[in-house]
C-alpha cells in the first residue's frame, strides 16, 4: 500500500529525518491458540498484522482496518496486550519511531488472504512453531498471549533489547 497522503505530506517537510507515528499491532489466536502471521511486503519476513493509525482515526479502528486490508480476517479486540515505542529505517532512509500498542484479537470472519503488497503470505502457526520472527515480533506475542490481562509496557529505565533495535527494512 503506498504512504498515506499524511505521511508523504511530512516526508517532503523533513525529508529522512526522524518521524514520530502512531502504529498499531494485532496478536490474533483462533480456538486452536494459533497465531496468524503475514508475510511482509517491504521485507519479507514473518510478523504480526501492524499499521499506521491515520488522522481522526481511533487505534481500534485502525487495528480492525490493517488486520482485514492485510490478512482478509475481521477480527474482535479482547484487550490491550501492550504499548511501547520502536524504531524502523526503511530501504529509502525514512526513519521512524513508532508509538505502538498491540491489541489481543480473536477472529470473527473472513478468510486468510494476502493482499499482495503489504503482505505476501498469511498463515496460522502454533505458538510453539512459529516461523522466525525479530524479537520486536516476539514481544508483541509472547506479551498479549500472557495470562496477566494487564497491558505490557516497559518500566521506567527498562531496555528491552526488541525496543532499541531499529528494523531496517
Amino acid at each position: 500500500m503506498p504512504v498515506s497522503p499524511y505521511i508523504a505530506r511530512m516526508r517532503r517537510h523533513i525529508g529522512h529525518d526522524l518521524l514520530m507515528l502512531y502504529g498499531v499491532s494485532a496478536v490474533v489466536t483462533d480456538e486452536a491458540g494459533r497465531v496468524l502471521l503475514a508475510r511482509r511486503g517491504d521485507n519479507g519476513r514473518w510478523s504480526v498484522p501492524a499499521g499506521t493509525v491515520d488522522p481522526g482515526e481511533q487505534p481500534a479502528d485502525a487495528l480492525v482496518r490493517e488486520v482485514r486490508e492485510e490478512t482478509g480476517i475481521e477480527v474482535e479486540i479482547e484487550r490491550i496486550g501492550g504499548v511501547a515505542t520502536h524504531p524502523v529505517v526503511y530501504p529509502n532512509g525514512d526513519a521512524c519511531e513508532y508509538l505502538n500498542v498491540w491489541f489481543r484479537c480473536r477472529p470473527v470472519g473472513g478468510v486468510p488472504t494476502a493482499d499482495g503488497d503489504e503482505s505476501l503470505a498469511v498463515g496460522w502457526f502454533a505458538p510453539a512453531a512459529l516461523p522466525d520472527l525479530d524479537e520486536w515480533s516476539r514481544l508483541r506475542i509472547t506479551t498479549a498471549l500472557r495470562e496477566d490481562p494487564r497491558p505490557w509496557y516497559a518500566a521506567p529505565g527498562e531496555h528491552h533489547p526488541a525496543l532499541h533495535q531499529p528494523d531496517n527494512l
